[in-house]
């Protein structure tokens, strides 16, 4: 069986790492629009979102409920989807942790964290969230291939719906 993939083009891979250093020492978050083809996830736009959490974000982030509603809601008004969200890890790996586990609900979403040390940018891992249920749920590693712009309009093309 061969691994999913996750498509970004380079421009918002370098946009989400840029909000991560932009938040730091804060974790960063927001959401990924696209498309999905074959068990892969093509992401269009990487749209940043605040992070809601009072009580700790250093360490933690939360989105606006009703902002995830409004972007896909504004994602299928153009033939869009969310296939995914990410966040950052101040001083942290670009691992999952239990938190991010217990706490990621949409099965079949990739979710990517960035790793920003001493507010820069250093790695960008994906993951995406597999199981049936809640208590099945886990997630796998998953291949982010970053487009440059010389083939992201080709490759783009020819993975789109």
């Amino acid at each position: 069986m061969r691994s999913t993939m996750l498509w970004m083009p380079h421009a918002e891979y370098v946009a989400l790492r840029e909000h991560g250093e932009a938040a730091y020492p804060h974790e960063s978050c927001g959401v990924l629009l696209g498309s999905t083809r074959g068990g892969d996830r093509v992401v269009r736009r990487a749209v940043p979102c605040r992070n809601v959490h009072a009580a700790s974000p250093d360490t933690r982030y939360q989105l606006d409920p009703l902002e995830i509603v409004r972007l896909e809601r504004e994602a299928r008004a153009v033939g869009e989807e969310l296939v995914g969200f990410y966040h950052s890890h101040p001083d942290h790996p670009a691992r999952w942790s239990a938190t991010d586990l217990a706490e990621a609900h949409w099965v079949g979403c990739s979710y990517v964290i960035t790793r920003i040390a001493r507010g820069r940018a250093e790695e960008t891992s994906a993951f995406l969230l597999e199981g049936r249920d809640e208590d099945d749920k886990r997630f796998a590693d998953e291949d982010l291939r970053v487009l440059d712009a010389a083939e992201e309009a080709a490759e783009l093309e020819a993975i789109s719906p």
